[in-house]
């Protein structure tokens, strides 16, 4: 959805990899909403209606220039998506984003977009060549005066691969919620933390809550909130 602050995510995530590494970024962007000066990696953007006609256009031409990362602003279309495909295929590292509300769904979206001849193929590329996904909302703070980036995290594993190849994608939800170790949280554990750090309030984790019936217990009596050891290894 709008307004969950992927753009920003994506920008951090694009900052990180021009301050750290040698790399050529294009990004593809619609509008450019902010201008980033090439540090240790060279950085090209280009403006979808300005630089070039489309998404999947701008990845055409992309590919003719040997980057290493392709910045992809939205995957709104099935011929984009299938453009970022062939570039992550191709050994590129294409970052975008897809108006979805999980990484489930997010995989559910990239495949449906597919001609029924290349759902297959769509779910053995994703298995093989997805990395990961972050689907994320804000929050208003417990305190009111800004808002909290609560994510659900998404790390291609050999056991997700095998669901994603085997059509059970729906089941992935419950490996995201055993697989901490892997750096892996459902968009609920996020909430759930986010409640015990007193950062945001039950009422407002309730409505953005998967399973809202278990967010009901504590928008009705907080001190139902499990305690529980909220370290990260």
């Amino acid at each position: 959805a709008t307004g969950t602050g992927k753009s920003t995510t994506l920008t951090a995530m694009l900052d990180l990899l021009n301050k750290t590494r040698r790399l050529n970024i294009i990004t593809l962007e619609d509008p450019i909403e902010q201008i980033h000066k090439s540090q240790l990696s060279l950085v090209v953007q280009r403006e979808v209606g300005t630089h070039v006609e489309s998404f999947a256009e701008g990845l055409r031409a992309a590919l003719r220039e040997d980057p290493d990362v392709i910045l992809v602003g939205e995957l709104r279309d099935p011929e984009t998506i299938m453009m970022a495909m062939t570039a992550a295929e191709t050994g590129h590292l294409v970052l975008g984003t897809l108006h979805t509300t999980s990484a489930a769904k997010t995989l559910d979206r990239i495949i449906d977009a597919m001609p029924t001849s290349q759902k297959t193929q769509a779910s053995l590329f994703l298995a093989q060549h997805l990395r990961g996904v972050v689907s994320q909302k804000l929050v208003k703070s417990a305190d009111g005066r800004s808002r909290k980036a609560i994510v659900e995290i998404f790390v291609n594993t050999p056991a997700i691969a095998n669901l994603i190849t085997s059509g059970k994608v729906f089941q992935i939800p419950s490996v995201l919620q055993t697989g901490r170790d892997k750096g892996m949280q459902l968009m609920d554990q996020a909430l759930l933390e986010a409640i015990q750090r007193k950062e945001i309030d039950p009422d407002d984790a309730y409505i953005h809550a998967t399973e809202k019936q278990q967010f009901q217990r504590f928008v009705t009596d907080p001190d139902l909130l499990p305690q529980v050891d909220l370290a990260v290894s």
